[in-house]
């Protein structure tokens, strides 16, 4: 197969990666030949690639680590014990006032931006302000907000204070948040009063007031005024007290495993599992992710379109850990066209563009071609995740956005807030298929005995533990829960739930996902994947979204 575009020698010499590799060499003695026999080495010695990624970032701990790894049992994996460290730290050594930090922008055209000392000041206030509410190391502080740079500000203020933080997007009714909160008991809720989508306003006054009353934990309620300058709930501190108060920033120093979010999964088959994740396993996925893989730094100006209700807006958020700065787009999509977004691109400068792939795919029926209309000649990097990338999205991008355009499909998952396969600014991307599988993560596609396999679709695994897997989900007494929901199968041994196929390549090994393996329909012995059904159903023009559903039983 032809490759849809290959890098140039100069951007090779450019990546991060290269770097790194280069780094290698220099500091550790270690030659790799192609990516393929670094990524080996990052599976076979965990003890040596963690840490060089640790060095390699200078990651800033205030205690040392006594070791990397001193369980490598999954589940229980144990990392850095000794390490004390903070989120928060590894933002703001970043800061500089040569640019923002934030760059906002609603679909109702409203403009900000957020300059680093100005966010470090805010951040400062609202935790400050935390610790005078009684917010604690450890407890849990929840947000009912948009994707605004408050709700930024709110997250690494909890951080700092070593509370735990989780979100939900105001779009959501009170039924799909309380089974969400519920589990955690929250003692400070921090929420708006509505919220904008599609040209229209929604009043979630009701909503947050349904909350208060089923949250008997909470203590104190924030009110961030979206639809109202003036709004407030009943018995609420306004958000701009929060930041009345100034002082001095102040992180609290955690454990590398000290819970630093709560995020859920969907809910589909049950209660949605709250999900732990760890300061220290963040911040290296984030480092390791945004930072080798989707080739992040200081120079770019970030955007992947989300809800704070996905876990693509916490990966957002973690590219302040590379110095980019972060551009929110608070809004639907689509409105007033599927051109709205890359308007923002290219007014923004935009350097990494981010989107779920039905985005795409409705921007290809639309038969939008923002390369011919705008401006994107700062764009770098476009990537894609959420669902499988159609081929055709592939081709519409090389045609209709830009010809020398890096386009990065990623598959991951709320579950590890990382990745498993990904992109990489130094190897060819073909049609239909990711590039590569991520450094230190050992992925591998078995077969029903549990064998792996190539250019064979089996069940996407990881043999490794990884830093960012989930430290625990909260009330599974036992870790029952958790050794269900990905052990089960091969005990010992990440079992995600997707079908996948590794591609060799003469580069590296590349990767297509087919779908989730536990929602596959199996006709006669023969599997239909969600992708797979997706792809003909959308593939009709007057078909815009679809929904499929087993009526076998």
């Amino acid at each position: 197969m032809q490759a849809l575009w290959r890098p140039s020698a100069e951007r090779v010499r450019a990546a991060r990666v290269t770097a790194f590799a280069d780094w290698l060499r220099r500091e550790r003695g270690l030659a790799f030949a192609d990516y393929e026999s670094l990524w080996s080495w990052s599976v076979a010695d965990l003890d040596g690639f963690w840490r060089a990624l640790w060095d390699f970032f200078d990651v800033r701990a205030s205690q040392p680590y006594q070791r990397v790894l001193a369980d490598a049992r999954m589940p229980g994996a144990q990392w850095f014990p000794g390490a004390r460290l903070n989120f928060v730290d590894q933002v703001f050594r970043h800061a500089t006032p040569a640019r923002p930090a934030i760059v906002f922008r609603n679909e109702a055209g409203v403009r900000g931006e957020v300059a680093w000392d100005e966010l470090r000041a805010q951040v400062a206030a609202a935790a400050n302000a935390l610790r005078a509410l009684g917010v604690a190391p450890g407890d849990r502080v929840v947000a009912y907000l948009p994707n605004v740079p408050q709700a930024v500000v709110a997250f690494l203020a909890v951080a700092s204070v070593g509370a735990v933080w989780s979100i939900c997007s105001p779009d959501m009714g009170p039924v799909a948040v309380l089974d969400r909160f519920r589990q955690i008991e929250p003692k400070v809720l921090i929420a708006c009063d509505g919220y904008r989508y599609g040209g229209k306003a929604y009043d979630r006054r009701e909503v947050v007031a349904e909350l208060r009353a089923a949250l008997p934990s909470l203590a104190h309620t924030v009110c961030v005024p979206v639809l109202d300058a003036d709004a407030s709930f009943p018995g609420s501190l306004p958000w701009s007290q929060l930041l009345a108060g100034g002082g001095e920033l102040r992180t609290e120093q955690v454990p590398f495993d000290h819970p630093l979010w709560i995020v859920y999964s969907s809910g589909t088959t049950g209660m949605p599992k709250a999900i732990v994740h760890g300061h220290g396993g963040i911040v290296l996925a984030n480092l390791k992710d945004s930072g080798l893989h989707n080739d992040l730094g200081p120079g770019d100006r970030f955007h992947w379109y989300s809800s704070t209700g996905w876990i693509m807006w916490n990966c957002q958020v973690g590219g302040l850990l590379l110095g980019a700065t972060i551009c929110l787009y608070d809004g639907n999509p689509g409105w007033p066209d599927f051109g709205a977004l890359w308007r923002f691109a290219a007014e923004e400068r935009i350097t990494f563009f981010g989107a779920g792939a039905a985005f795409y795919a409705n921007c290809l029926k639309a038969g939008v071609a923002p390369g011919r209309t705008l401006d994107l000649a700062s764009l770098r990097a476009l990537g894609s995740t959420g669902s499988p990338l159609a081929p055709e999205a592939y081709r519409w991008v090389y045609s209709e956005v830009k010809a020398d355009l890096w386009l990065t499909s990623i598959s991951g998952g709320t579950d590890i807030a990382g990745l498993f396969v990904g992109g990489l600014p130094t190897l060819p991307v073909y049609e239909g298929e990711i590039q590569c599988r991520a450094l230190g993560a050992k992925v591998e596609a078995w077969n029903d005995a549990g064998q792996p396999v190539l250019d064979e679709v089996g069940e996407l695994v990881c043999a490794t533990p990884l830093p960012s897997m989930p430290l625990y989900f909260w009330n599974d007494p036992g870790g029952a829960r958790y050794r269900d929901s990905y052990f089960d199968m091969f005990p010992g041994v990440w079992r995600h739930g997707d079908w996948i196929k590794l591609v060799p390549r003469p580069e590296a090994v590349g990767a297509v996902i087919y779908g989730r393996s536990d929602a596959t329909i199996n006709r006669h012995g023969i599997r239909m994947g969600t992708a797979e059904l997706y792809r003909a159903v959308e593939a009709l023009p007057e078909v815009l979204d679809s929904l499929v559903v087993d009526l076998e039983y």
